[in-house]
């Protein structure tokens, strides 16, 4: 039997959009979001990096904004890797995603590593203006076939 190779990155890029709610509840739904989307097309990003970033950008939108309209995530898959994007209400830009903060986190602080992992584990990251709001993202390139899990 000829299928396609269940290895195979998508050729056109799939994406979901799903409301969560404004409320630490959706840190760990969004996770395991992230990893279904992931898995169910095999895509050869990788699942970690992704769960563990996802989960530092939801975490920030329910931290810091405010209300109880949700938080929206949005999960990109392309022949090049993954994109996430947190959407959330407030307009105001998240710290600076695009160089290190004024100095290393406080080591005696249970907060401020989040965007550095950010910064440090994601191919890419910014943010930028929606109508509601804002959109935080980042992308992680696919990994090369010899460094993909067995299936």
């Amino acid at each position: 039997m000829n299928g396609p190779d269940v290895h195979e990155l998508p050729s056109a890029p799939a994406s979901w959009r799903i409301a969560l709610p404004h409320t630490a509840a959706a840190v760990p739904v969004a996770r395991a979001l992230v990893r279904t989307a992931l898995a169910e097309l095999e895509h050869a990003a990788d699942c970690d990096t992704a769960e563990l970033l996802t989960a530092e950008l939801v975490a920030n939108a329910v931290e810091h904004t405010t209300g109880e309209t949700p938080i929206e995530l949005v999960v990109e898959l392309m022949p090049s890797g993954c994109q996430v994007e947190v959407h959330d209400t407030d307009p105001a830009p998240p710290g600076d995603l695009t160089r290190p903060a004024g100095g290393p986190p406080d080591p005696w602080q249970e907060h401020g590593r989040g965007l550095l992992l950010i910064r440090a584990l994601s191919s890419s990251c910014g943010h930028r203006p929606t109508e509601s709001g804002k959109a935080v993202w980042f992308r992680l390139s696919a990994l090369p076939a010899q460094r993909r899990p067995p299936a």
